[in-house]
């Protein structure tokens, strides 16, 4: 399976990693192959517990367009 994930640097220069379509699977790591990796794993855990639970595997995620007056 494939996923879309996110990867952000914090204030204290830490790679945070999510996954918009698994509600609250989020990793991190101290590069940002690391924090690849960990999601990678995170990915996986959620999913199994999702199922266990008899939860939807994902969300419905879409992209919106917002103006900004700047």
């Amino acid at each position: 399976m494939k996923f879309m994930i996110t990867l952000d640097r914090d204030e204290d220069g830490v790679w945070i990693a999510e996954c918009p379509s698994i509600t609250g699977c989020v990793s991190q790591g101290a590069s940002r192959a690391e924090a690849e990796e960990n999601i990678r794993e995170a990915i996986v855990g959620c999913l199994e517990v999702r199922a266990e639970r008899g939860l939807p595997m994902t969300v419905e995620t879409r992209s919106v367009e917002v103006a900004l007056a700047v």
